[in-house]
C-alpha cells in the first residue's frame, strides 16, 4: 500500500464487532499518519449496536443498558461526531480513513465541511443507481430520501467522523434492508421530527443478502469512481 494521496482502498470485511471494528480503524490509522497506508474505506456490517457520538444526549436513548442488553444490544459510547445511532445487519457500515491535510495539498487548510457534503454526495449517487432519489438537508447532516408524499423527512444514511491530526475514522452507516424499527430504542441522531427508512423500504422491495450485496457494490464503486474527484472539495 502507498500513500498517494489520490487512492483510496476499498476493502469488505464482513460482519466485525464493533470493538473489534474500532481496533482495526485504530490500527488503519496510525499506519496512515506514518504515511505507510493510503486512505482506506472499510466496508462491513455490525451486529446489533448502539452507539453515542460527543454529541449524544441522555435523553434520546430510549431503552436503558439493561433493556438493550437483554435484546442482545451492545451499547458503545464512542470518539465521533453526532448524536446516538443504531447499527445492525442489513446495514452497509462505511468507516473512512483519510488525510485530509495530504488531500488540500497547497490548496490550503483542510475542510471538514466539504469532506461530509463530499460524502453525501457519493452517497446520494450510489442511491440513484440503485433506483432511489435522495438528497441533503441543509443544516442536518446525512442523506434523505427525497419525499414522495406529505409527512416526516425520512433518513436512509447516517454520517459522523471522528479526527485524529487531520485523518478521519468513522464515517457512514446507510440502511440496505434491515428493519427501520429496529431505531425505536434511540432518538436516531438526535431528531426527533425525522422516520427512518432504508433501500429497501423505498424500493418496495423484499429485505435479504441479495439486496445488501448489491448496495455494498455500487456504494463501493461509487467511491472508487467518486473519490479523486472529491479532492477539489476538500
Amino acid at each position: 500500500m502507498g500513500s498517494s494521496q489520490g487512492s483510496l482502498e476499498v476493502e469488505w470485511l464482513g460482519r466485525v464487532g464493533y470493538a473489534e471494528a474500532l481496533e482495526l480503524q485504530e490500527k488503519r490509522l496510525q499506519a496512515r499518519r506514518r504515511g505507510s497506508a493510503s486512505d482506506a474505506l472499510l466496508l462491513l456490517e455490525h451486529p446489533p449496536v448502539v452507539t453515542l457520538g460527543r454529541s449524544a444526549r441522555p435523553e434520546h436513548l430510549l431503552a436503558s443498558p439493561a433493556a438493550l442488553a437483554a435484546r442482545g444490544i451492545e451499547l458503545h459510547q464512542v470518539a465521533r461526531g453526532g448524536d446516538v445511532t443504531y447499527h445492525g445487519p442489513g446495514q452497509l457500515v462505511g468507516y473512512l480513513i483519510v488525510d485530509l491535510a495530504a488531500r488540500a495539498g497547497s490548496a490550503g487548510a483542510p475542510d471538514v465541511t466539504a469532506f461530509l457534503r463530499g460524502i453525501e454526495s457519493v452517497l446520494i449517487a450510489a442511491l440513484a443507481e440503485l433506483g432511489v432519489s435522495a438528497y441533503r438537508r441543509a443544516g442536518w447532516t446525512g442523506v434523505f430520501a427525497t419525499p414522495s408524499s406529505p409527512g416526516p423527512p425520512r433518513k436512509i444514511a447516517s454520517i459522523g467522523i471522528g479526527m485524529r491530526g487531520w485523518v478521519t475514522w468513522h464515517g457512514f452507516a446507510l440502511n440496505a434492508s434491515l428493519d427501520p424499527a429496529d431505531f425505536d430504542m434511540i432518538v436516531p441522531c438526535g431528531l426527533r421530527e425525522v422516520a427512518m427508512t432504508s433501500v429497501a423500504r423505498e424500493l418496495g422491495a423484499a429485505p435479504g443478502r441479495e439486496l445488501d450485496e448489491r448496495v455494498r457494490q455500487v456504494v463501493s464503486r461509487a467511491f472508487e469512481r467518486d473519490f479523486a474527484e472529491l479532492q477539489h472539495v476538500c
